[in-house]
């Protein structure tokens, strides 16, 4: 997910290394991003012609390298942000960061990841029903199965409240 997260923050418009480590590490809620994690990336994405570099005059007389996301590289998130696998569907990361990028995507593709997200989440309120059921739970197990299932709960909801965002006409970007 953290090259989604790198050539999403590019879509405003280019930035230098530095600035990419700092906004994807927030986005991630890490800080700072490690050098060995995103100039590899940012290799990458510009051997798959994703990504562009250009060499700037930095402010203390130092050359630094500016990075642009190119027209194949927004292809290619909206392409990784539209696949949506039910392993994808099992990670509330990654679930919430596509959530994110709703604007980026058409109508179909966000309701077929609403629903496949919901999907998990049915099976996990069923899955929790049968661990109460099944096993006898003291009390702080107990309270672990009642917070999980207030949380699914809470994310069906929210599935609930997107919905309805999306029904209500929001004008889609791209």
């Amino acid at each position: 997910m953290t090259d989604l997260i790198i050539l999403s923050t590019l879509l405003p418009g280019p930035k230098h290394g530095y600035q990419l480590k700092h906004e994807a590490g927030i986005i991630l809620g890490q800080g700072v991003l490690h050098n060995n994690l995103v100039y590899p990336l940012l290799r990458r994405f510009m051997n798959e012609k994703w990504v562009s570099r250009k060499t700037v005059p930095g402010e203390r007389g130092q050359t630094r390298h500016r990075y642009a996301i190119t027209a194949l590289g927004r292809r290619e998130l909206l392409s990784r942000l539209s696949t949506f696998t039910e392993q994808d569907a099992r990670s509330s990361d990654g679930f919430r960061f596509r959530v994110g990028m709703f604007q980026l995507l058409d109508e179909e593709t966000r309701l077929r990841i609403l629903d496949a997200r919901e999907k998990h989440l049915n099976a996990r309120l069923e899955k929790l029903s049968a661990v109460e059921t099944n096993f006898p739970l003291d009390r702080y197990p107990s309270e672990v199965i009642r917070q999980f299932r207030s949380e699914t709960q809470s994310e069906l909801e929210w599935i609930k409240r997107l919905r309805k965002i999306g029904r209500s006409g929001h004008r889609v970007i791209g």
